[in-house]
């Protein structure tokens, strides 16, 4: 009973002793700095791995140790190799895997296998009045590097959509440590009500199929040392008609209605997104009945061989292998639209010609009307002179008072006013006329009056 309770702290010391050691061989002191660049490697195996390792210090030293340690988990720390300034003494059982070049603490492992997967610690030690130590641990992983992926999908004769359902498989001939990633178009795929993985993410379920599901992709498998992406896939699958459309080259058309020009020929076009792609069949109703006319996506309508100014039309598609079809009614009414646009021309012109001809007869009619009451009433007097005797020009000249009776010549109106005894008056020089010029108008010209007047007699010398 003593001897028990004497070992037991015996080996509570030495268990002490050991996790000092083992802290003083991972531990940093002040005055000594050893740093790496990363606390994980990853190396491929087959290949050389270089583990860098930089440490300085600011006192001055006699002797640099270093020592590597390599260590598996749940296992104690091995010995390596050590260096004292420049001589090294590598453990013989590693001496010509691992390699280093003191002063310079970094280690080289070639050829790097799986076995040498796990952690390494690297102390430096310097001595000068005293030890000075510091120590890095770096975790190192092992890998072969992934070769290309390929992708298979099931069925591969391909599904319906909202029928069938489809498997893609990811399958890799090479590597470690595999990280799987799905990509449609070029972007990851997550899991959706339709989307479902596996375990290992290395297969992609889809179900049920829409047409929503079409579209490339692609298979991305990584690990530490490397990634490879697949070749594009684009799975099968028979989807449609959806959207189903007519449209043409010529016409106008306002919804279902196209308005064609006579004399024209118009081709129209149906066309629907479907896989594969569809059967088409163009109808037309004409008298209650209908017949099909024509086969295919393209329809041509000569409009003067139309025997109606109205049809109704019927675009028909089918998918063969969905077993879904679809169709669309459009009506083709033909009108002379180049002639109406002509009319329209005309009728907007119209106003303008009337304006401007009732402009020119209005000028040209007041010009002329102008000119004539400039000129006719003087030719017309001097017609009239012309035709006299030259006697009575002279006594008209005599009795005007002028010296040229033209000048005296226009159109004078004579105003005979009644009295107020219902008597006419009369001139206060008798005018001797007949009785038709009695009952006459009292109006006249003055080339009248001065025609009546009787020619003066000398007066006699007696």
């Amino acid at each position: 009973m003593g001897q028990d309770a004497f070992m037991e702290p015996l080996s509570c010391t030495v268990w002490v002793i050991q996790c000092k050691i083992y802290l003083l061989l991972i531990g940093t002191c002040s005055g000594l700095k050893v740093t790496v660049p990363s606390h994980t490697v990853h190396g491929i195996r087959g290949q050389a791995l270089y583990l860098p390792v930089h440490y300085d210090f600011h006192t001055p030293a006699s002797d640099i140790q270093i020592i590597w340690l390599f260590e598996r988990p749940h296992t104690m720390p091995k010995y390596l190799l050590g260096s004292v300034n420049k001589s090294v003494v590598p453990d013989l059982e590693f001496q010509h895997k691992f390699t280093m070049t003191p002063p310079n603490a970094s280690l080289l492992i070639n050829p790097l296998q799986f076995t040498d997967e796990g952690s390494y610690i690297v102390k430096v030690n310097i001595h000068r009045n005293g030890t000075l130590s510091s120590s890095q641990k770096i975790q190192v992983t092992v890998d072969d590097p992934v070769t290309k992926p390929m992708v298979q999908t099931h069925p591969s004769s391909g599904v319906v959509e909202y029928v069938g359902n489809m498997t893609l498989t990811c399958q890799v001939d090479g590597g470690t440590r595999l990280l799987y990633q799905w990509l449609k178009n070029g972007r990851p795929v997550h899991s959706t009500s339709t989307y479902s993985f596996s375990p290992q993410n290395n297969t992609l379920h889809i179900a049920p199929v829409t047409k929503e599901d079409v579209g490339n992709y692609s298979c991305l498998v990584k690990n530490a040392v490397s990634e490879r992406e697949s070749d594009i896939l684009v799975p099968t699958i028979y989807y449609g008609p959806y959207g189903l459309q007519v449209n043409s080259d010529k016409g106008l058309k306002v919804g279902e209605v196209f308005t064609v020009d006579l004399g024209e020929a118009i081709l129209f076009d149906c066309s629907a997104d479907s896989y594969p792609p569809n059967t088409y069949s163009w109808i037309q109703r004409t008298d209650n009945t209908t017949y099909i006319i024509k086969h295919g996506p393209l329809l041509e309508v000569a409009s003067e061989k139309v025997a109606q100014k109205t049809t109704d039309y019927v675009c028909c598609a089918y998918n063969n292998i969905t077993g879904r079809r679809d169709e669309t009614h459009f009506t083709v009414i033909i009108t002379s639209v180049g002639l109406e646009k002509l009319e329209q021309k005309g009728k907007s012109l119209s106003p303008l010609a009337s304006i401007t001809g009732i402009s020119l007869f209005l000028i040209i009619s007041m010009s002329i009307l102008f000119l004539w009451k400039k000129y006719q009433p003087y030719k017309a007097i001097k017609q009239k002179l012309e035709g006299r005797p030259e006697t009575e020009y002279r006594k008209t000249h005599t009795f005007s008072g002028h010296e040229d009776a033209l000048d005296d010549f226009g159109i004078y109106e004579f105003v005979a006013f009644p009295d107020a005894s219902g008597v006419p008056r009369m001139p206060s020089r008798s005018i001797p006329t007949s009785n038709a010029t009695s009952r006459q108008d009292l109006h006249g010209t003055i080339y009248e009056v001065i025609q009546h007047i009787p020619v003066q007699q000398p007066d006699d010398p007696e």
